[in-house]
């Protein structure tokens, strides 16, 4: 069945161009030429997407979006305007548009920015049904937080799901790393198959091998038995290599050869294993200075970040605190059989200005500690750990300094660029002195 997609826009010329664009590239395209039409056809036909010009007699496209939004109407919203100004693209995010394109518009870049509106809503409408549905999704239940950062990465956790290619998750350890992978594969393909975490660090060097591997028996002194590894045991399935970045130089081969030959040899065998897995690796350490510094491999690098995920610091996403504190808060209770906790302003205030250098899983601590120990259905100041009551203001400076990886560095001039641009994609292609083909890739790793 084609996709319907809903054009709004006051000028006869701009609706009948767009919808001859749409329609060749096999959408069916529905036509409003003011506001209130286009929230009376929205709200009696279900479109994939929306495109919405901002200026029209009757009402702003802002204002018709605002009203979609309370009425529940969803599907990602596409603004169009001949006012190129960097305050109008930014004003059609914070209402919650998919995207901004000026007049004059380029047909290609409409034609794939509605495509990537439509397959983006779909992924994330999957990925929510799994959270509804899913007797085993725990772990997604657990990915918290309302920043524009997070639905980033819900959206790329929908985007890269169902596409069996490797994933690179990034962040300091306690961000949430491994609940990002689970998410990935619950909401795959392999769903059916096991996930299987293997955190490298935590394992000693000389048992590693043949904990991923497996061996026959007779291959060491003590191996009375064949044993099964972790890469069989995930076939059909996910393996997820947690602190990919410590595993030593020799098993960094291995895992390439598995890569690229889908078959690995277990220890004191000669015949090869065929394995069927997805590999999804996670690291606190920064992949392109160990490459650069000759402990990691850089082929092996590139095998593994076919797409990245990078997860901010609390500290980076501070908004998303409270929303945190509020569910773990509900779910330990739940869990512990008692009433619903609340927190009081002011200790919401207090844990608005730390810093949470342990990030997520630290704030769980925490509030698994304050369910246990405070007998009071509203958590105040007195409840918070003592760490947390002598932190002052949260200061800028007090962050700990990092070195920009190499893909940030590219991410903010890329961003730098289109706002030299005024949001114009064709004229920011021109400044970094390439194709719009090419810049429009670049959005794609680098989504703004």
């Amino acid at each position: 069945m084609k996709k319907k997609v809903l054009v709004v826009d006051d000028e006869e010329s701009i609706r009948w161009v767009l919808g001859k664009c749409l329609e060749k590239a096999g959408y069916m395209v529905r036509y409003a030429e003011n506001g209130a039409k286009a929230i009376e056809s929205a709200s009696s036909e279900g479109f994939s997407s929306i495109i919405l010009d901002i200026t029209m007699p009757d009402m702003s496209g802002f204002d018709v979006l605002k009203e979609f939004r309370s009425r529940g109407i969803n599907p990602p919203v596409i603004i169009i305007t001949a006012q190129n100004t960097v305050k109008n693209a930014i004003d059609a995010m914070k209402q919650g548009a998919y995207d901004y394109i000026a007049k004059p518009f380029d047909l290609d870049e409409v034609k794939i920015t509605v495509h990537r509106a439509i397959d983006s809503y779909e992924n994330s409408k999957k990925l929510e049904m799994l959270r509804a549905e899913s007797g085993d999704a725990d772990s997604l239940q657990d990915i918290v937080g309302k920043s524009q950062v997070m639905l980033n990465i819900y959206k790329m956790i929908g985007r890269v799901a169902e596409r069996d290619i490797t994933v690179l998750v990034v962040g300091e350890s306690g961000t949430g790393k491994e609940l990002v992978a689970r998410a990935i594969h619950q909401n795959s393909m392999r769903r059916d198959g096991k996930i299987v975490a293997v955190n490298i660090a935590a394992i000693p060097k000389e048992l590693l091998e043949s904990e991923l591997f497996g061996y026959e028996k007779g291959a060491f002194t003590g191996a009375s038995l064949s044993k099964q590894g972790r890469f069989e045991e995930a076939h059909k399935g996910t393996l997820h290599l947690d602190e990919i970045g410590d595993m030593p130089p020799e098993l960094q081969t291995k895992l390439l050869r598995i890569l690229e030959e889908r078959k690995f040899y277990r220890l004191g065998s000669e015949k090869p294993t065929p394995v069927d897995v997805r590999i999804i690796t996670s690291t606190n350490k920064n992949l392109e200075k160990e490459v650069a510094e000759g402990r990691f491999r850089e082929d092996l690098y590139y095998r593994l970040n076919a797409i990245t995920i990078e997860i901010p610091p609390l500290r980076k996403r501070i908004e998303d605190v409270v929303p945190l504190i509020e569910h773990f808060l509900n779910k330990y209770s739940k869990e512990l059989g008692m009433t619903k906790r609340t927190i009081t302003d002011e200790a919401k205030e207090l844990a608005l200005g730390y810093g949470w250098p342990g990030n997520v899983r630290e704030l769980i601590h925490v509030l698994e500690q304050v369910v246990v120990l405070s007998d009071a259905d509203v958590i105040g100041l007195q409840d918070l750990p003592a760490v947390i009551r002598g932190s002052g203001p949260r200061s800028p400076a007090a962050e700990p300094e990092q070195i920009p990886t190499l893909r940030e560095v590219q991410r903010r001039h890329v961003l730098l660029v289109l706002e030299k641009a005024a949001g114009n994609r064709a004229q920011a292609a021109r400044l970094l002195g390439t194709s719009e083909r090419t810049f429009y890739r670049l959005l794609e790793r680098y989504p703004v």
